[in-house]
């Protein structure tokens, strides 16, 4: 079986425990449980590993905890980030789990030692709260103990039946995509409530694509909207034979989203000195300021949110906005995202931004904020895609591409709206795709109906509109008429329509004669 069959394998075995395990219970809320059991085995494996470090001799999960020293605990959080003793372990409580009374009170008691463990020490904001949303006393797991501890043991036994391999680099690849594929699947059949933080791979891969070409090495990655972290997560993909010196950065209002991300982190080998996860507003509350600036920036803020603007007096002579001259709308942030992530992007960096294609032509304070991203010449490419990329939308979305280390005043549209391949419930990126899209960005070819490059000061006299139409001529697909040789063929139609007509003028004044 290759990876890919055994990718593929998997999920649908996860799947089929999510629907199984979930019963009455809505899909959408139940997957902290499958998201959370998957998690805890993995920590539990991960940290098994990094205790026995390839020693047959020893079995951590088999050990008493009275041989855990306080020094060998210590040493183990500063590395890890967390601790946890054997009995408390993934694989030791899941065998008792059916005859467990006290299932849901011991998982509560574990994670809760977890997540206390790393108190005081680096990772304690790292690891507070991670299972905050895995509530064991949830009614949504049934109404009597007995209801909620059967739930439980199915999620836990469903999760330990999982084939994952040997503890490796292509396990650690299958937890994380297997993670990545729950949220995904979820998101998928919530519709807005999840769709609005989880960006697909392929949109993932074309942004963390954009903001990191010609780069050998980063020192930084953030995301300001960073949802369950899939956009930081490609991006790491794409560096893994580079370097990411300073590590993973990203912020999440969504307090369930946040603690997925940084769950998704873990799931994905980035230790917890490697990112930099924050709860809180992007907008009105920035959580990196001290962390800027950033060699990449890649993200996907929420669409037309409302925000508290010129409300709030100091916003406009705030670092990330007084540039400008003016604040986003108050009910449409749309390029407050846009500003914060210019103000946070270095000198040779790049910023790649999923955006409502409204805000490229709409007036007001919007366009007076993209008189001054042009006139700064801060704008190198706009990329039009195609409908239904995204869960829950079927808004045909753009990628603003910001860079402050442009070499000429001109800024380049792509349309790119007929990439795409259309699958059951949503249209799909390919890789040909992307790479199409990736081959003229890093060109800056002029390519008829396709892409093209625009001096500014053209933009400026289009009043500031950076419609990607506007610039790039759709191509003509209706069928192309030769009139001289369809007025040949209308003649030769109507000389055999009076030939016809002749014949049959004969015919009928020959019945006539005859009666």
């Amino acid at each position: 079986m290759t990876s890919e069959q055994q990718r593929k394998a998997l999920q649908r075995q996860i799947w089929a425990i999510a629907n199984d395990v979930r019963g009455a219970v809505d899909g959408w809320d139940f997957k902290q449980y499958i998201l959370g059991a998957l998690f805890y085995r993995f920590i539990s494996e991960n940290f098994s590993a990094y205790f026995e470090r390839d020693d047959e001799s020893i079995h951590y999960a088999e050990l008493p905890d009275s041989v855990i020293s306080p020094d060998i605990k210590e040493d183990a959080i500063k590395t890890k980030g967390y601790f946890i003793y054997p009995s408390q372990l993934f694989s030791n409580l899941v065998k008792n789990a059916d005859s467990n009374e006290n299932l849901n009170t011991d998982l509560a008691e574990i994670f809760n030692a977890i997540e206390a463990s790393a108190s005081g020490y680096p990772s304690e904001q790292d690891i507070k709260g991670l299972f905050a949303d895995f509530d064991t006393t949830s009614n949504r797991l049934g109404n009597t103990v007995k209801d909620k501890n059967k739930r439980l043991a199915a999620v836990l036994k469903g999760v330990a039946g999982l084939d994952f391999g040997s503890f490796d680099q292509a396990h650690i690849d299958l937890f994380g995509d297997a993670y990545e594929f729950l949220i995904s699947n979820y998101a998928a059949n919530a519709g807005k409530s999840g769709g609005e933080f989880f960006t697909p791979q392929s949109v993932s891969k074309l942004l963390a694509k954009l903001a990191t070409e010609g780069q050998q090495s980063i020192n930084k990655i953030y995301d300001p909207a960073c949802g369950s972290g899939s956009l930081l997560l490609q991006a790491k993909k794409l560096f893994e034979q580079h370097i990411v010196e300073g590590g993973f950065y990203g912020q999440e209002i969504n307090h369930t989203t946040y603690n997925l991300a940084r769950m998704n982190m873990f799931l994905h080998n980035i230790n917890y000195d490697k990112f930099d996860i924050r709860l809180g507003d992007t907008l009105t509350d920035p959580q990196h300021h001290n962390d800027q600036p950033f060699d990449a920036i890649v993200s996907n803020p929420p669409y037309s949110v409302k925000w508290i603007g010129n409300d709030d007096p100091t916003l406009i002579n705030d670092d990330r906005f007084a540039p400008a001259g003016v604040l986003a709308p108050k009910s449409k942030a749309d390029f407050a995202f846009v500003l914060h992530a210019l103000s946070y992007l270095s000198a040779k960096g790049r910023a790649a931004i999923v955006c409502f294609p409204g805000i490229f032509y709409r007036g007001g304070a919007e366009q007076k904020i993209r008189k001054y991203l042009v006139d700064e010449n801060y704008v190198e490419t706009i990329i039009s895609l195609a409908p239904n990329l995204f869960y829950g939308t079927s808004i045909a979305v753009n990628i603003l591409v910001l860079s402050k280390h442009k070499n000429s005043p001109d800024t380049q549209f792509i349309d790119a709206s007929e990439l795409f391949k259309k699958e059951t419930n949503n249209n799909i990126l390919l890789h040909e795709h992307i790479d199409k899209i990736m081959a003229v960005f890093t060109s800056k070819e002029n390519i008829d109906h396709f892409a093209k490059v625009v001096p500014n000061e053209d933009i400026a006299a289009n009043d500031y509109n950076l419609s990607v139409s506007s610039y790039v001529e759709p191509k003509d697909t209706r069928e192309k008429i030769d009139i001289t040789q369809l007025n040949a063929e209308l003649k030769t139609t109507v000389t055999k329509i009076d030939q016809l007509r002749h014949e049959i003028d004969a015919i009928v004044a020959e019945i006539e004669s005859e009666g």
